[in-house]
């Protein structure tokens, strides 16, 4: 649950609460009801979380706005990101409850170089990494914090948002992992799969760095 300024905001939907809430109830003893898969409860609906492997994966959510977004708001999102609006292959709104508007670019290298400024939306940016590097694609993921854009290291509910359109789309196949954070000395690992209903799934390693407990 991010804060601003004037207080805290909820979010209908994000990454790092849902699996970092299940990784702490599944620490302290919680135990799936039906085979392995936790089900958590939001403002975005049921959220249905497995295991796969040393991480936890979270369903993506229906979008609850999608498509290419207008000539405006294209617009508004190279003057925040700095950039010739001819530099981006596409701008969608890739929104599950945040907000999120996204700018596709050729380049992972290119993502890298952006220092967006001011900032009054919540924005992200990907970029397509060589063949057969080990990442797919570079993500990054803004908010605006005192109405400046400060950087989310790795950002669930972006990814999960972008996935649904870049595999819908045919612009990537799943599975494929993603990188965020790099520009800021983080190294966010986030894989994509892809069930045999089709539906994506949204994994990242959850790790205890404090605990506590409380007795009466």
């Amino acid at each position: 649950m991010p804060t601003t300024g004037c207080g805290v905001l909820e979010l209908p939907f994000a990454g790092h609460p849902t699996l970092g809430t299940c990784h702490a109830w599944l620490e302290a003893g919680g135990e799936a009801r039906r085979g392995s898969e936790i089900v958590q409860e939001c403002e975005a609906g049921l959220i249905r979380i497995r295991r796969e492997e040393d991480r936890l994966a979270f369903e993506a959510p229906p979008l609850v706005r999608s498509g290419p977004a207008s000539a405006e708001d294209a617009a508004k999102v190279a003057a925040a990101l700095g950039v010739d609006p001819e530099e981006m292959l596409a701008v969608e709104w890739v929104d599950n409850g945040p907000g999120w508007i996204v700018a596709l670019f050729e380049s992972a290298e290119r993502v890298l170089e952006l220092r967006p400024g001011a900032l009054d939306f919540d924005l992200g940016a990907a970029g397509f990494h060589p063949a057969g590097s080990p990442a797919a694609i570079e993500v990054r993921a803004w908010a605006p914090v005192n109405g400046l854009a400060a950087e989310d290291p790795v950002t669930g509910s972006l990814n999960a948002s972008l996935a649904q359109w870049l595999v819908g789309s045919g612009r990537l196949a799943a599975p494929y992992l993603a990188h965020q954070g790099t520009a800021i000395d983080r190294a966010g690992r986030i894989h994509v799969s892809q069930d045999p209903e089709g539906a994506l799934w949204i994994g990242g390693r959850a790790e205890t760095v404090i605990g506590g407990s409380a007795s009466l």
